[in-house]
């Protein structure tokens, strides 16, 4: 059962509140947003997206800034930056192992790290724990 509640009319993107507020941008498909992908992204993101298709309420919104996880909201991003890829995970607790790469952004009780991946090296099983946890803890 997906725990998305409403999806808009304008641009077709799902949400878990109604009218949720946002940027009304048209979603990709996973193809369309790989295809035009810089080249260091798909051996990166892959691995992940293996991952995502084992978590069976899941779902992977493609758009032009990155890939949006969701289950009843966003619990993980994935944004191309220059060099790498950036894969946002929020949970409800601090991390500090793995070792974020950036400052844990807190709002409220949700705790927002981010990982810099370079290559699908980078991307071990802690880190997919991680993503595991994000996505239970995303139950609604």
């Amino acid at each position: 059962m997906q725990l998305v509640r409403w999806t808009c009319p304008e641009c077709g993107r799902q949400f878990g509140k109604p009218r949720q507020g946002h940027t009304c941008s048209p979603g990709l498909t996973l193809e369309e947003y790989l295809a035009t992908a810089p080249p260091h992204e798909p051996p990166v993101v892959r691995p992940v997206l293996a991952h995502l298709a084992q978590l069976p309420e899941a779902l992977v919104e493609p758009v032009q800034v990155g890939l949006f996880v969701k289950r009843s909201s966003t619990f993980a991003q994935l944004r191309t930056k220059t060099w790498w890829v950036a894969l946002m995970v929020k949970l409800p607790r601090v991390v500090t192992s793995p070792r974020p790469d950036l400052k844990v952004q807190s709002h409220g009780s949700s705790h927002f790290h981010t990982y810099n991946l370079r290559t699908p090296d980078d991307i071990s099983p802690a880190l997919l724990d991680l993503v595991t946890e994000a996505y239970e803890a995303d139950a609604g």
